[in-house]
């Protein structure tokens, strides 16, 4: 069954409603909005047990013998933190991503996520355009506007949301600087034409889906998005693995993994599995290095009837 349109007035609504919120927290301290998320994110994982029992689930498995029932429980308590956390930093980001000396800000404040996105740069202009991808973690709505700031002309992939006006709203940050956002439905064609015109890409992929393949993430199978292997193999461009985690107040460490570049193959269906099984094992080495700001709280090896496993 379709689900229901909105109605006008209640659009109108939530947005009033999401516009106060923003304001307001815009203006607040960061040791404010750090404690606050840190309550909000108690309460979710202690109201909401259908997603804290996802979040202890997935962290229990993923770091089988490695972490304590403790250690994982402070995980899975710290990711529902993380996530309020990277809705605040986005809403106070943009006053420095929209000011005019943003990039000497950056170098100041944030040195090494500078440097190291001049290095994504790098293999942009040589590759003439390129896939990026990353992971739910830390703050990966920043990496668009750090994209922005080197001059990385940038085409994402996003859902839709069903409010016309909290579109506009959410993801007037992500297009400020120049970037594009297209609809996560029947991209295809958007993308191989993003990448001939010399653009770059830009997408999550760490979300279980019914068109994924079955790979390797966390020594257990997960349905993957064939997508960036798919592009990168009829457009020759690589994939390259980003993310952006929080050490301080506003302070990130960026990574920025090197290009995995489509090789000869005799089997594309290998080649395409190759790819994604390198891209999810990036992802990996990353998320083991801060596992309490990964979105644990999805559903990650959701498996759907007919799903194909890669084969060994």
């Amino acid at each position: 069954m379709a689900k229901a349109k909105k109605s006008w007035l209640l659009q109108i609504v939530e947005y009033g409603a999401a516009s106060i919120f923003m304001a307001i927290f815009r203006r607040l301290p960061f040791g404010v909005t750090y404690r606050l998320s840190s309550l909000l994110g108690n309460l979710l994982f202690n109201v909401v047990p259908r997603r804290r029992d996802i979040a202890l689930d997935n962290v229990r498995k993923a770091f089988a013998n490695e972490k304590t029932e403790g250690e994982i429980r402070d995980i899975a308590r710290r990711s529902c933190q993380s996530l309020f956390l990277t809705a605040f930093e986005v809403m106070k980001s943009r006053k420095v991503f929209n000011s005019p000396d943003v990039l000497d800000q950056l170098k100041k404040t944030n040195t090494d996520l500078e440097q190291l996105f001049q290095k994504a740069k790098k293999i942009h202009d040589e590759a003439n355009g390129c896939i990026f991808v990353t992971p739910h973690i830390g703050n990966w709505e920043l990496l668009p506007a750090v994209s922005a700031v080197v001059g990385i002309p940038l085409v994402m992939v996003a859902r839709p949301l069903d409010n016309p006006y909290l579109e506009k709203l959410f993801y007037e940050n992500r297009t400020a600087g120049g970037q594009v956002v297209v609809p996560k439905r029947n991209a295809m064609f958007v993308l191989q034409r993003t990448l001939q015109q010399g653009k770059s890409i830009g997408m999550l992929t760490d979300q279980s889906t019914i068109k994924g393949i079955l790979v390797d993430f966390f020594g257990r199978k997960a349905t993957t998005t064939p997508v960036p292997a798919v592009l990168a193999i009829t457009k020759n461009r690589p994939v390259v693995v980003v993310a952006c985690c929080r050490t301080a107040d506003f302070r990130f460490e960026g990574f920025v993994c090197d290009p995995i570049w489509p090789r000869k193959f005799e089997h594309e269906k290998d080649e395409i599995y190759r790819i994604t099984q390198e891209v999810n094992h990036q992802m990996e080495s990353i998320i083991r290095k801060y596992p309490e700001q990964y979105f644990w709280l999805h559903n990650r090896w959701k498996t759907y009837t007919g799903t194909k496993e890669v084969m060994s």
